[in-house]
């Protein structure tokens, strides 16, 4: 077989990063393998995502750059594929003539004949159907055809699809209703991951807390434990949970499952219970407070971040203090925060009472600086502990200051249980210059916190009795 080369630009979410692995095994079946530069390609694929205009207008400026490359390699196939391709289908062919190809968020598995079909029938091809019923994926039978093998942390998608229907997202009309995989599948698939290397494993979709009830799988929670029991898997992080389906059995995980990390993203969207109706959340703001507490009480170290979108259509100032009011109470560890802003099908696109953009900016501005706030004093809190650090490789080499080394040392970076970054030096290798075999990717290192930074902390690699930290990585005090 002719070995070709694609390559893949991907935009969004998790799911994107994970439908783009899936592509790439999809390809590897008729010859296609990855390659990092553009010009190097056979087959240019931008992976899209809709649930934002900037990320929208993002990828019709790469696909447009591709025009001249396209005259100048007629032979070169580009194609487009993800929610923006869902969402805009045949649209796309008169917008981007140079475009071969149109793809949708459920034609992953079926790429391998449509590509054929380009190759052999010079064609344009559109596929952006969906079958709700049907949940297809990409075998991982043949190791090699999977990309990015040396990451040791990889996302499982569990579930596509969604069927909240929330005013401003256009999830359930470009990925389609919910519907759940096998469990057998997600096992197997985790298994063949963690035989290749992997050690953490972060399951995906778009409300993993009504995984498996219109299919009469497992619950989200059984299936959790059943991760848990793979030999060789190191973490188990999950996104996204809906806060109306947060049940008392995945709160309880977080105490008796040791693998699963001490973290949840639990978007709330606004603080407002006339915005969240309008939303259609089908929760409150005092729902959400009460589920916050519960996760705390049962796991005290847990760290929660969320979501909010700002400027949504009708918030008025009032509306906004009750987001700031609820930041504040809750403390966040960490927030994505938004400018709302209309999409293509999402009901909120209709609503009257749009928020000027310069009111949306400085409310987000707002809302960024006192998250900052809170970020910084959690972080500065664990300045002194002693962390479990899953090692994700070498960060850039920089020099710290002549009271370490003059020299550049190597630097190390990886997360904790409760997700946040953490870059640390081993000082055995400052102090002798050889390469300390106990740190390497992939292994968990306990690291000392000396230091908080803006967005993550910084410390030193040490030698830790057992007993100081759990399998988890619970902080806790050296003597």
């Amino acid at each position: 077989m002719k070995k070709k080369s694609v390559y893949i630009n991907t935009i969004g979410c998790q799911m994107n990063v994970y439908d783009t692995e899936q592509i790439i095994r999809a390809l590897f079946t008729i010859g296609y393998r990855p390659v990092a530069l553009m010009d190097k390609a056979d087959l240019i694929i931008v992976n899209t995502c809709a649930i934002r205009e900037k990320a929208e207008q993002k990828a019709f400026s790469f696909l447009g750059r591709l025009a001249a490359m396209k005259r100048k390699n007629p032979g070169l196939i580009v194609g487009i594929g993800g929610c923006v391709a869902q969402q805009e289908g045949r649209k796309i062919f008169k917008r981007m003539p140079h475009v071969d190809l149109v793809f949708g968020t459920r034609a992953i598995g079926r790429l391998h004949h449509i590509i054929q079909q380009i190759e052999s029938k010079k064609c344009r091809i559109v596929d952006v159907e969906i079958e709700n019923d049907r949940c297809d994926f990409i075998s991982l039978n043949d190791i090699n055809g999977n990309a990015d093998l040396e990451n040791k942390s990889k996302f499982v998608t569990i579930m596509q699809g969604c069927d909240n229907f929330c005013t401003y997202c256009v999830v359930p009309y470009v990925r389609g209703r919910e519907i759940s995989r096998k469990p057998e599948d997600i096992i197997n698939e985790i298994g063949k991951l963690v035989d290749s290397g992997v050690r953490e494993i972060t399951l995906l979709g778009q409300n993993v807390n009504s995984y498996g009830k219109k299919e009469g799988l497992c619950s989200f929670p059984e299936l959790l434990s059943l991760v848990n029991d793979i030999e060789g898997l190191s973490r188990i992080r999950f996104t996204t949970s809906h806060p109306k389906d947060l049940s008392k059995e995945l709160i309880l995980a977080f105490n008796y499952l040791d693998k699963l990390c001490n973290h949840i993203h639990l978007p709330v969207q606004s603080g407002s219970n006339k915005i969240l109706k309008k939303m259609n959340r089908k929760y409150t703001r005092e729902l959400y407070i009460e589920n916050i507490e519960k996760l705390r009480h049962n796991c005290v170290d847990i760290a929660v971040t969320s979501d909010i979108i700002v400027g949504f259509p009708g918030e008025t100032e009032s509306d906004f203090e009750d987001t700031i009011s609820l930041v504040n109470h809750v403390k966040f560890d960490g927030l994505f925060a938004f400018i709302y802003s209309d999409r293509p099908n999402a009901p909120a696109a209709g609503f009257l009472n749009k928020v000027p953009e310069k009111e949306k900016k400085e409310r987000l501005q707002r809302l960024l600086d006192l998250q900052k706030i809170h970020t910084d004093k959690n972080n500065r809190a664990l300045t002194g502990s002693v962390e479990k650090v899953l090692v994700e490789g070498l960060s850039k080499m920089q020099c710290i200051g002549k009271s370490e080394k003059a020299d550049g040392v190597q630097e190390w970076t990886g997360r904790t249980s409760t997700n946040r970054i953490v870059n640390f030096i081993d000082p055995a290798f400052c102090n002798s210059g050889k390469e300390s075999m106990h740190i390497a990717a992939g292994k968990m290192v306990d690291v000392k916190i000396e230091k908080a930074m803006a967005h993550s902390v910084w410390g030193k690699a040490v030698k830790t009795e057992p007993e100081l930290i759990n399998s988890k990585g619970v902080k806790s005090y050296a003597a």
